[in-house]
């Protein structure tokens, strides 16, 4: 920690162990339905804690698409197998779903077995994607084998509540899941020549009424521009980790922070959300259509916190981050953790609604389990496994998500790496966004897909303007660094920098439109030209090539405008630092 600065080091001092298991304990001490009476009493425990540190809160509520999986029966023969099924599928009709069980292991890039009209049996863990292949390949419904627990999943794309223009892309089949020893027991009986398999499944989804609790630590010289700190309050079971440990540290960060106001350039606003786990982030979805405009003018960056401080989680190195927000993690998981910060790169997912709006994200969760042999993990690993980490535990969205799953180190050690990274956001003259380094990843892809489409696609327009923008940011980003800067020009630039945000990241991570929310993917580095790949499929002067081709282009025009954009911005960026050099 030899490069923490005198506050950095006592902010460090005042972070609790105890006081953050104390949190953690309160919060988990419920199962929390999205829009259940449990877990509103949570919100107003987190709200009244936050009032005790002087903070302003806001507890308010709208209506969401909410999704409850209840009871679940699946049946072979004359044997009942456990099982669960899953928020936004469908419930069977009254009386159930009779079809054929097909055992297909792993769903890779390859062609299905025949499964019209069948019940495909998948091995892994319920994926919305996965299902929607399935149906389309005329299953029935479907049954995933998930490792020695079954895990609670929802099994839509649908980003937060669905809208006129995309509820018709709701799963369509019932889905269940059982833990290996049930799968043991089907395939047997598969191989036995058992051919008929039973399920009824019970979904409640509908309208519901959710909370959301707002509040905030203003600052003191750029009030209006805010860093927001969110995460979900809703659980799977008890929630321990899944959300409560994020929760713990968001109260822990605030209570700290509290202290330190004075020294805040700008706001913290801190986000506590319903309907991520059962309405496929909903809380925060409503929360950026509601407040677009506040957002896209004020907000700097969004911190997202989920599932920290689990026991064992020892790998620091691979947390979500953008190229532009890098550093900061670098910096601190280094100090904090000794690991050197390699960063993942964002897929749609844990409540990311803000992208339209052109805010930079840092961090999902922050630390977790290191591969291993372990059995019951292998099947988790398929969901997050990355170079070294595994992902958040095999108890993760399982029963098993309990207080015993927390290590009070592991928890204040993430909690510091949050702490810090978040005050410095606040209190550096200039904003720490390496916008230098988003323009090198969106050109290392341009150049990807230039590669993949040869002479089918004209980039040297996109090429030519990301040079200027990657020589001009340079420029701009290396009088910053050997400049002490007036107090008067700071801001300007500031400004100046969230205006390439709001251009560079609905580019880099957006497909649609600004206003609206992608499917909950993965997704490709500049998603509007993600179909640059199917290019390499079809024969040139076939009806399907120019289709795509048509397409493609009217994306690179798109793209084209964003680089043109960003670029008087950039130029804007270097006169405004140039000038203020001078002074």
């Amino acid at each position: 920690m030899d490069k923490l600065t005198v506050v950095e080091r006592e902010i460090l001092s005042l972070i609790d162990s105890n006081q953050l298991m104390d949190y953690n304990k309160e919060i988990a001490k419920e199962v929390r339905l999205s829009g259940s009476e449990e877990e509103l009493r949570a919100f107003k425990f987190v709200q009244k804690t936050l009032k005790s540190f002087g903070l302003e809160t806001e507890l308010s509520f709208h209506e969401a698409y909410i999704s409850l999986p209840g009871k679940a029966r699946c049946m072979i023969g004359d044997i009942e197998l456990p099982c669960i099924t899953h928020s936004m599928a469908p419930s069977t009709e009254e009386g159930g779903l009779r079809g054929e069980p097909v055992y297909i292991g792993k769903l890779e890039e390859r062609k299905l077995p025949q499964i019209y009209r069948k019940i495909p049996v998948i091995e892994g863990i319920a994926s919305p994607v996965e299902i929607g292949k399935l149906y389309e390949a005329g299953a029935i419904g479907a049954i995933f084998i998930n490792g020695p627990y079954t895990h609670e999943m929802i099994v839509s794309t649908v980003w937060g509540s669905p809208t006129t223009e995309n509820i018709s892309q709701l799963p369509k089949i019932p889905v269940v899941s059982i833990n290996d020893d049930s799968g043991e027991i089907l395939l047997q009986l598969i191989k036995e020549g058992k051919d008929q398999v039973e399920l009824q499944t019970v979904v409640e989804t509908k309208w519901t009424a959710i909370p959301t609790l707002t509040a905030e630590l203003k600052g003191k010289e750029e009030s209006d521009h805010f860093v927001l700190f969110s995460g979900h309050i809703d659980s799977w079971h008890y929630g321990a980790m899944d959300n409560g440990s994020a929760n713990a540290t968001m109260l822990e960060v605030a209570r700290v922070l509290s202290n330190y106001q004075e020294q805040m350039k700008r706001s913290l606003r801190f986000a506590f959300w319903s309907g991520h786990s059962h309405g496929r982030y909903a809380g925060s979805q409503a929360y950026c259509d509601r407040h677009w405009e506040e957002i896209h003018e004020n907000c700097v960056m969004h911190f997202y916190i989920d599932s920290v401080g689990g026991k064992g989680a020892t790998i620091l190195s691979e947390s979500n981050c953008m190229s532009e927000t890098k550093d900061i993690a670098s910096h601190y998981v280094k100090e904090i953790s000794g690991q050197d910060f390699i960063g993942s790169r964002y897929g749609k997912y844990a409540d990311q609604s803000f992208w339209g709006a052109g805010v930079p994200s840092l961090f999902m969760g922050m630390s977790e389990q290191p591969l291993s042999n372990d059995p019951k993990s292998q099947k988790v690993f398929q969901v997050f496994a990355g170079k070294e980490a595994g992902g958040f535990g095999w108890w993760w969205h399982t029963v098993e998500d309990t207080i015993d799953k927390i290590d009070p180190e592991n928890l204040k050690r993430d909690c510091e790496i949050y702490t810090l990274s978040i005050f410095k956001v606040l209190t550096d003259s200039i904003l720490p966004i390496n916008q230098l380094e988003a323009v090198k990843e969106i050109k290392k892809t341009m150049r990807d897909y230039h590669a993949v489409a040869g002479e089918k696609i004209d980039f040297s327009l996109s090429l030519e303007r990301l040079n200027q923008l990657e020589d001009t940011l340079s420029k701009a980003y290396t009088i910053l660094s050997s400049s002490d800067l007036p107090p008067e020009k700071q801001k300007e630039i500031n400004k100046r920098i969230i205006a390439i945000s709001r251009i560079l990241v609905p580019l880099n991570y957006v497909k649609s439109d600004i206003f609206e929310h992608d499917a909950a993917i993965g997704t490709r580095p500049i998603p509007a030209l993600s179909q640059i790949y199917k290019i390499t499929d079809y024969e040139k002067g076939t009806q399907d090539y120019h289709l795509l081709q048509t397409s493609i282009i009217r994306q690179i025009a798109k793209v084209n405008y964003y680089l043109k954009r960003s670029l008087v911005e950039a130029r804007d960026l270097l006169t405004t630092v140039s000038k203020s050099n001078r002074l």
